[in-house]
């Protein structure tokens, strides 16, 4: 089965962010990226609501919306308004996750978690069976073009066994530092959806790159 790709915007030219999405639009990605950062929970901030109202906008693929802030919870009003597929919390950010999850679902929405590189995959043992995906990150979240944390592919073998011993349905999605090569590995490992940014962005050809990821 081929992977699902989701191009991070936070990679796009913002400059031309419409003519962007319009690409992403006729690739063969299946879902958009959205990484929302709060310089608190990580060290940058990305971009608020206003700008990505008007992502939904022009999207005509499924929003998969990474929150990397502090108490994700109070906005999954804003993140349902988007029409967003999935909503995605991170595992250190929320003390109360079951509950975030099951706020989560019952707004509409796919709930997922993520876990930072030193998150070990163990913790997830007693959520697993609740969330739609889990997002491996395998760079420190913050800032786009890190490079690649080898561990990570060891993590989504590890997660996958987790997944098949407790019978959860969960996807495993991976985002930092992918490109042809470590997505190879990743798919190989038992990754179902890749984050690209900058190996989308900035390709010569992004559509050729996005088409060339998918096949992985």
């Amino acid at each position: 089965m081929k992977p699902i790709i989701a191009p991070s915007i936070l990679s796009a030219d913002f400059g031309h962010l419409a003519k962007d999405i319009e690409m992403i639009n006729r690739s063969e990605a299946e879902w958009v990226h959205i990484d929302i950062m709060d310089g608190v929970f990580v060290p940058n901030i990305s971009f608020g609501f206003p700008v990505l109202k008007y992502v939904a906008k022009l999207s005509k693929k499924p929003l998969d919306v990474h929150l990397m802030i502090v108490n994700p919870e109070k906005f999954i009003p804003e993140v349902k308004a988007l029409g967003a597929h999935t909503m995605n919390v991170h595992y250190e950010a929320c003390p109360h996750l079951h509950r975030v999850i099951q706020q989560i679902r019952e707004a509409g929405m796919q709930p997922a978690v993520t876990i930072n590189p030193a998150t070990p995959v163990a913790l997830l043992q007693d959520i697993i069976r609740d969330v739609y995906m889990v997002l491996v990150m395998s760079v420190n979240p913050g800032f786009g073009g890190q490079k690649f944390i080898e561990h990570s592919v060891e993590k989504v073998r590890e997660l996958r066994a987790l997944i098949e011993r407790t019978g959860s349905k969960a996807l495993i999605e991976v985002d930092g530092g992918v490109n042809l090569e470590t997505g190879a590995r990743l798919v190989e490992a038992g990754a179902d959806a890749l984050v690209a940014g900058n190996a989308v962005f900035a390709a010569p050809d992004p559509e050729a790159m996005i088409h060339q990821l998918h096949d992985l």
